[in-house]
């Protein structure tokens, strides 16, 4: 889990220091305060074995109605910015999911999800996902697809529940995904 929280934390932290207004230290305490919280908040809906339950619990979400996920809220205020400023300085429309062995995310609506942090479940250690492929290397959908059956490429992951659920598509098309690593 602190893999997957430490890169959400961080990816907000880049969106804030995008802005310029905050210095560096602010985003630090700022980004391990979010980590901190997210930890704390995700503590019993962690679900290695079950990555998609939990999920909705777990997702992020900030949107144009005002509406601010209260854990960046609290972390916000730890370096004295309002939730208004905060609406300011962030997208007006962000979803992250934040799941075991998965961190995504979507700015608007109708935006792409594009994944921030993806690892396969280690045998060993079915709690904790601390490996990431880190390769930035393009990999379509398919020839994931083509993989084990037992790995979550070929089982779908939550976002791709959603697409299917929210009728986008039926079948997995074939895409470009590229990985990003935060190391």
């Amino acid at each position: 889990m602190k893999t997957e929280v430490s890169t959400a934390a961080n990816f907000i932290s880049r969106l804030l220091k995008t802005t310029g207004l905050l210095s560096e230290e602010q985003l630090q305490h700022f980004s391990h305060s979010l980590e901190k919280s997210l930890g704390e908040h995700y503590k019993h809906h962690w679900f290695p074995n079950a990555p998609c339950r939990g999920s909705a619990y777990r997702c992020i979400r900030i949107n144009e109605n005002h509406k601010m996920d209260p854990v960046i809220g609290e972390a916000a205020g730890t370096i004295g910015l309002t939730r208004e400023q905060l609406f300011t300085l962030l997208p007006s429309e962000l979803t992250m999911w934040v799941d075991p062995y998965e961190v995504s995310y979507r700015i608007g609506e109708d935006g792409s999800i594009c994944v921030l942090y993806e690892s396969e479940p280690s045998s060993s250690s079915p709690s904790s996902s601390s490996s990431s492929s880190s390769s930035t290397q393009p990999e379509t959908a398919s020839n994931q697809n083509q993989g084990d059956s037992n790995n979550r490429a070929s089982s779908g992951s939550c976002k791709g529940e959603l697409r299917v659920g929210m009728g986008r598509s039926k079948k997995p098309k074939s895409f470009t995904m590229i990985r990003i690593s935060s190391s």
